[in-house]
């Protein structure tokens, strides 16, 4: 059987914080143009692979100034999830086992089909 782990709140609403920004900033970044200055648009037919891009106005230093904020949230949280005093109380042969536990502890826990077919 599984092990479950007593994770403390204060670890688990950071760990769920830290998704909700991943999400945002990738978001942000797919509607954001492909380039952070203002470029030509190029194309490559000449590798293995063709590329190609339009021209990019660039980033406003708004969009800039909100990429920077997620960005710097998400190390923040990534800090604080990775370096929680839960870790310690955690031996080293369960510590991959109980991260991705919490990194999954905001999803609805699997069905278990035998006790709806008991």
């Amino acid at each position: 059987m599984a092990t479950t782990y007593d994770f403390p709140s204060d670890l688990l609403a950071g760990q769920e914080e830290l998704h909700q920004v991943r999400a945002e900033l990738a978001t942000l970044l797919k509607r954001l143009p492909w380039s952070v200055e203002p470029l030509d648009g190029f194309s490559d037919t000449g590798g293995w692979r063709k590329v190609e891009r339009p021209a990019s106005p660039g980033w406003t230093p708004d969009e800039q100034a909100e990429v920077e904020k997620l960005r710097q949230r998400e190390h923040e949280l990534a800090v604080f999830v990775s370096g929680h005093r839960f870790w310690t109380e955690v031996t080293t042969a369960e510590r991959v086992e109980s991260r991705m536990k919490l990194k999954h502890a905001h999803e609805a826990p699997p069905v278990d089909e035998k006790a709806d077919n008991g």
